[in-house]
């Protein structure tokens, strides 16, 4: 029962630390801000208590294949063309299990190994099945499909993360749900329309070179094998352009881009990255006086002519953009390409109203569990129940501080959580109390019944928490949404159960004996 006063102070440091920083949280923003000395971290309240917009995404991976080898026939082309092959009916074509290939005729049967060779070094995850002589079928394993899945997946998560949450102030709740949908929330947002007009925009950039004799489709109303016609970006404008299908420029290599005004209207500026820049110049250098355009989404923003070689890896795109649309436009390309359309499978609007019930509901079970635990402990075990119950306040501040200074998002079930906390806390003074009252009923002395109690109940203790954060771990592991919420404040109830329970319940008992000096122990 020896307490040094090193441990002392530090057990009333953590205290004072835990009551400053999670006081913040009763306090609101105003008040923050006009009490300086307040530390700034808080606690952040998920969607079910602050309102918010829910909503659940599907990647259309079906597209971002047909995309992917549509990409990867004009590879496949120029190989066959340097190799000398021979082939017809080279196409993109349905596969089984709603996958997709490639699939042409050779036309010599004798070239078939060169083929395949050949194949091979486009793509060496490339499955090549021949059906009878000279038909080719081009897929990839299951196995490689659900990476690429997974990969196009993870990049989604990743590009929705910039464009809901590019300044740092949202901080929305996004997560990945099954093997091609993403769970988006958004606390505090009450309308999504804005999000999801965001969201719904692949914004795939990409430059190609033009139909040098009729660029703007004044004469063509079908465009060649290696072209096509695209419309205009503007909604109003009836104006069509005749495109070349190969891309001389992807938007991937974009390092950045931003709003500038080039006299006195809102242009976006751009610029690519080493490769992408000696490709821009290379591009410029060998088109001069060629249309060049530029295209988003299937639809060209602006068509200019190359009059120069561009160097330096930057450019502007002009059109008669509003600020807004402007702003809109760089963001996109700032973040990036989504690999494939998503789609709005379901979608949740939580008002405030609604999350200020919860809040409401949430206090009233806290406050109930706490009196009811109190008078528990003050009936049971007296005195040492009141150290238990002070104990008790001073664990829920410590949870509010660890959860403020981690920026974790309090959700109903992390009510839950809380409260379910408090039980475990006292349920470790309780083991503590009981092994104390049966050394004393042994005939042992005051001082030596409590330090027995607590040295004997302390393996037991270790054993129940070190069980239910290891059950707390595996729930946030496999958990999502609210689930982790109720692990995470689970989680860092018990590690602050274990410092109120043991370490702060025995310096206040250690206090009372050494001022009371008691001969005997009523418990």
């Amino acid at each position: 029962m020896h307490f040094p006063k090193w441990k002392i102070f530090a057990v009333l440091a953590v205290c004072v630390w835990a009551i400053a920083q999670a006081s913040t949280n009763f306090f609101t923003e105003s008040q923050r801000r006009d009490m300086k000395f307040l530390p700034p971290a808080t606690v952040k309240l998920g969607l079910d208590l602050q309102g918010g917009s829910y909503l659940l995404l599907r990647v259309d991976f079906q597209h971002f294949l047909k995309e992917h080898f549509d990409s990867m026939l004009d590879d496949i082309r120029k190989k066959f063309r340097a190799e000398k092959v021979g082939y017809i009916n080279l196409k993109v074509s349905p596969g089984k299990d709603d996958s997709m290939n490639i699939t042409f005729t050779s036309r010599d049967p004798k070239q078939n190994d060169d083929v395949i060779k050949a194949l091979k070094t486009i793509s060496k995850d490339f499955e090549v099945n021949v059906e009878g002589e000279d038909n080719f079928v081009i897929s990839y394993s299951g196995d490689y499909l659900k990476k690429l899945q997974k990969d196009v997946l993870e990049k989604s998560i990743e590009i929705v993360r910039r464009r809901v949450d590019e300044t740092g102030t949202r901080e929305p709740i996004i997560q990945m749900q099954g093997v091609d949908r993403i769970l988006l929330q958004v606390p505090g947002l009450q309308n999504p329309a804005e999000l999801k007009e965001l969201l719904g925009k692949t914004a795939k950039m990409t430059f190609h070179l033009m139909d040098e004799d009729d660029p703007f489709a004044m004469t063509t109303k079908i465009a060649k094998s290696d072209s096509m016609i695209l419309s205009d970006v503007a909604k109003d404008s009836t104006r069509r352009y005749v495109v070349k299908k190969h891309i001389e420029l992807s938007g991937e290599m974009l390092t950045d881009s931003q709003v500038t005004f080039d006299q006195a209207q809102p242009v976006v500026s751009f610029k690519f990255n080493n490769l992408g820049g000696k490709k821009f110049a290379q591009i410029t250098t060998e088109n001069i006086g060629k249309p060049f355009a530029v295209v988003l989404d299937g639809k060209v923003i602006t068509a200019p002519r190359i009059n120069s070689q561009i160097l330096g890896g930057a450019g502007i795109i002009t059109g008669n953009f509003t600020v807004p649309e402007a702003n809109e436009l760089a963001l996109l390309l700032r973040s990036g390409a989504l690999p494939a359309p998503l789609t709005i499978v379901e979608e949740r609007t939580v008002g405030p109203s609604l999350g200020q019930d919860s809040i409401d509901a949430g206090k009233i079970a806290a406050v109930v569990a706490f009196l009811l635990i109190t008078i528990m402990m003050l009936t049971v075990y007296r005195l040492f129940g009141m150290f238990a119950c002070f104990a008790l306040i001073i664990n829920l501040f410590l949870i509010l501080a660890i959860l403020s200074v981690f920026g974790a998002t309090l959700t109903m079930p992390g009510i839950a959580g809380l409260v379910l906390t408090m039980g475990i806390a006292v349920d470790a003074n309780v083991l503590i109390f009981e092994r104390i009252r049966d050394e004393i009923r042994n005939g042992k002395t005051p001082i030596s019944a409590i330090d027995s109690g607590f040295r004997i109940a302390f393996a037991t203790i270790i054993d129940t928490n070190l069980t239910t954060l290891i059950a707390a771990f595996l729930l946030y592991i496999y958990g999502s949404g609210t689930v982790k919420g109720f692990a995470v404040t689970l989680a860092v109830g018990i590690v602050a159960s274990m410092f109120s329970a043991i370490t702060l319940t025995k310096m206040f008992i250690y206090f009372w004996l050494k001022n009371k000096k008691p001969k005997t122990l009523k418990l």
